[in-house]
């Protein structure tokens, strides 16, 4: 159905609550219809296969790219990291797809503030950071991505968009769609936010920007009446 949204959220299983949290934050919103997909390694033997690399920062740093080929090259879909709450109707954002386009993401011109992030990891900096997690692929012209490409390419080559023939290929959306957490001040009028140092459920990001709408998400999902 082209009015139904499909997105896939990068599933990590240290930080289950949030991808549950996430989904839940965009269904209450959404005036269309949502196809929820998790990138979660048990699901993609076979397909996805390379080795951890000491850098991630999560178990779907690079299977994000299996994207394309998990939705047959065909129609239009939704990358997400799983640390993020959506503050609007996804139906806006589905508008914004533009068919000159190969991808289409918020184009951050930022350096991270801190060297550390969640879980003691380290806050890797290069070109284009954060563009990646969250994707809009037009996936017709993103064939590049095949299994064999994203199992050995660099995670530059993944993240910086080598593998498009040009950069032109790359929509810009606006930045109140990947709006980092701690990064950038707070914004009342922001889609989507990106916990990108660390969700709220750890015990160090309890009190950031935004956490109190990610807590009350939560408990929605948790809810179950007493009788």
């Amino acid at each position: 159905m082209a009015n139904t949204a499909r997105v896939f959220i990068g599933f990590d299983s240290r930080e289950v609550v949030a991808y549950h949290v996430f989904c839940q934050s965009i269904l209450e919103k959404s005036s269309i219809p949502v196809e929820f997909l998790p990138i979660a390694l048990s699901t993609l033997g076979g397909i996805f296969t390379r080795e951890r690399n000491p850098l991630q920062s999560t178990e779907f740093s690079f299977s994000r790219f299996v994207v394309p080929y998990l939705s047959g090259y065909q129609g239009w879909s939704l990358f997400a990291d799983c640390d993020m709450l959506m503050r609007t109707d996804i139906a806006r954002l589905w508008q914004l797809r533009d068919e000159r386009y190969a991808v289409m993401c918020v184009k951050h011109e930022y350096t991270p503030k801190i060297a550390t992030k969640f879980l003691g990891q380290t806050q890797t900096k290069y070109e284009k950071k954060n563009w990646s997690s969250v994707i809009l692929f037009n996936n017709a012209k993103c064939t590049a991505l095949t299994p064999d490409y994203v199992n050995t390419a660099t995670g530059l080559q993944l993240h910086q968009f080598k593998w498009l023939e040009s950069e032109e290929l790359i929509g810009a959306l606006p930045p109140t769609w990947n709006w980092l957490v701690n990064e950038y001040d707070y914004n009342p009028a922001a889609d989507l936010v990106h916990f990108t140092d660390g969700g709220p459920y750890f015990v160090e990001y309890k009190n950031d920007d935004y956490a109190e709408e990610w807590f009350a998400t939560r408990d929605r999902v948790l809810f179950v009446e007493q009788r």
